[in-house]
């Protein structure tokens, strides 16, 4: 076992950083499997060397980030470590100081992964970008984060948020409702976000203005969408005919964000995704962006990680037997 002492010059910062009766202490030590104990501004860390020392890097990055002005929740403290283990140089005030977009609720969206700063620079810088990855990563999430920053600071008129819809598991023919009715499950994702972000008020004047249109794929046939910021989300989904039409939508002064899930794709067996079809044509475009995303950079509740992980597996113990 390895033992490190640490100590800090401010007891306030050094308070922020513990958190309330020390719950970010208590994440430190679960995450970064050590144990911490703390004696006014001095703490006392234990464990495997390794695991010493990351925990270590993470509290003196946190502290630095809290003197920035940066508020440390206990997830943040997770997100830190999980960053640092897997990129030892990254520099954390680059990443959680990174604002995106500030939601309804003051709540500040900023990346909180290594993968997720790629990906948000990706689409600041490239006006074709793709997030590839597991559910929980972030990736429509911080698209639509994009997508109003950019409308919000006139960069852009419009945003545009579309869905391939595409039955999972269900049949949308026999769902009750008008048309509209029979979508809305497939495009409630987004709607969600907007809500989030916007407010569900401020949102609504938006779409009822037509600033803000949510709608199947199916209706970007034939347009030329000019001035707008448009996000193709679930696009394991599409055909290979509908990737390459959304992708030639693409007007002046647009940008174009294509997310999705390939260990997802709902299509029939004999049909090709036309999100694994444009990666494969794509990639050597230097002006067209792609971002990729595994399982440990899943946000959701840490039990989501093993899932997918516990699905992986299997699925590889399937494609070895076949």
């Amino acid at each position: 076992m390895h033992i490190k002492d640490l100590s800090f010059t401010s007891n306030n910062t050094a308070r922020l950083l513990y958190g309330d009766l020390n719950r970010n202490l208590h994440e430190l030590e679960k995450t970064a499997l050590v144990t911490v104990k703390a004696r006014g501004t001095s703490l006392s860390i234990q464990g495997e060397a390794h695991n010493v020392e990351l925990a270590v890097q993470t509290l003196q990055q946190l502290y630095r980030l809290i003197e920035a002005g940066y508020p440390v929740y206990p997830q943040d403290v997770g997100y830190g470590v999980h960053i640092l283990e897997k990129e030892p140089q990254a520099d954390l005030q680059d990443i959680f100081l990174d604002q995106v977009f500030i939601t309804a609720r003051q709540r500040v969206v900023s990346p909180k992964s290594l993968s997720q700063k790629i990906y948000i620079d990706g689409i600041r810088n490239h006006d074709i970008s793709f997030g590839i990855g597991p559910a929980g990563t972030g990736k429509t999430y911080l698209a639509v984060a994009m997508g109003i920053a950019a409308l919000t600071s006139h960069q852009v008129k419009s945003i545009i948020l579309t869905r391939p819809a595409v039955e999972a598991g269900e049949r949308l023919g026999f769902l009750p409702g008008d048309l509209s009715e029979k979508i809305n499950p497939y495009l409630r994702p987004l709607l969600d976000a907007l809500f989030d972000m916007l407010g569900k008020q401020r949102a609504e004047e938006f779409m009822e203005q037509g600033i803000i249109e949510i709608a199947p794929l199916a209706f970007m046939r034939g347009r030329t969408l000019n001035n707008g910021f448009i996000i193709l989300d679930e696009a394991q989904n599409t055909t290979y005919e509908q990737m390459k039409m959304f992708l030639t939508r693409l007007g002046f002064n647009s940008k174009a964000v294509v997310t999705g899930d390939i260990s997802q794709i709902d299509l029939p067996t004999n049909q090709q995704s036309g999100l694994v079809a444009a990666a494969k044509i794509l990639k050597d475009i230097k002006d067209i962006h792609f971002s990729t995303f595994d399982h440990g950079d899943v946000l959701r509740h840490p039990l989501v990680q093993s899932v997918i992980k516990a699905y992986e597996k299997s699925e590889h113990k399937k494609r070895i037997k076949a």
